[in-house]
């Protein structure tokens, strides 16, 4: 008998399957005193501890704290004589498609006084056989977002246009050239 508990001591509870019986007879203990000392299920709540009303953490009344805003975007500003930020936007997209026969130092030389010094310096080595468009097919659309920042959408046969627009001192120049195909 002797040998039979110390076979049951020293090799089943030491092996894998001793140690998950240990671990498994530990837990139902554990759930079964949590039991005994919460006391009886209340039939009428079931087994859920939800609240019979929403939990507010905010102020109904308050008022919306989103990040949307629901005011309009303040009007762009131009500089008095100034072309405005469509015209802009037209302009640079005609340069843009219309260098399919210049050379790359013509074509920048169209699109210079009409974008950013780092857009130039970005597009400077650029093929105008590049393009990825040959004409607009729609009117360009203009996006506000602040009095010295707009967004220009213009259609194009194969895609769509965005250009960011930058007028720091009221004069409005393509900062950014984003093209998506359709």
């Amino acid at each position: 008998m002797r040998r039979a508990i110390e076979f049951l001591f020293t090799r089943v509870l030491r092996s894998r399957i001793g140690v998950a019986l240990g671990i498994g007879i530990l837990v139902l203990g554990v759930i079964g005193a949590a039991r005994l000392v919460s006391g009886p299920v209340d039939p009428s709540t079931g087994l859920s501890n939800r609240p019979d009303r929403p939990i507010t953490t905010v102020d109904p009344n308050a008022g919306d704290d989103g990040a949307i805003a629901t005011a309009a975007p303040p009007s762009p500003v131009t500089r008095p004589g100034a072309p405005k930020p469509e015209e802009v936007a037209d302009r640079f997209v005609r340069a843009w498609l219309g260098g399919r026969d210049m050379t790359s130092e013509e074509w920048l030389a169209t699109i210079r006084p009409l974008a950013t010094p780092v857009l130039v310096q970005k597009l400077t080595g650029a093929d105008p056989a590049g393009v990825p468009a040959e004409r607009t097919t729609g009117p360009t659309t203009l996006r506000p977002r602040t009095e010295s920042f707009v967004e220009a959408l213009v259609p194009l046969d194969t895609g769509q246009l965005r250009l960011e627009l930058v007028a720091p001192e009221g004069r409005w120049l393509v900062d950014v050239v984003d093209w998506e195909r359709a």
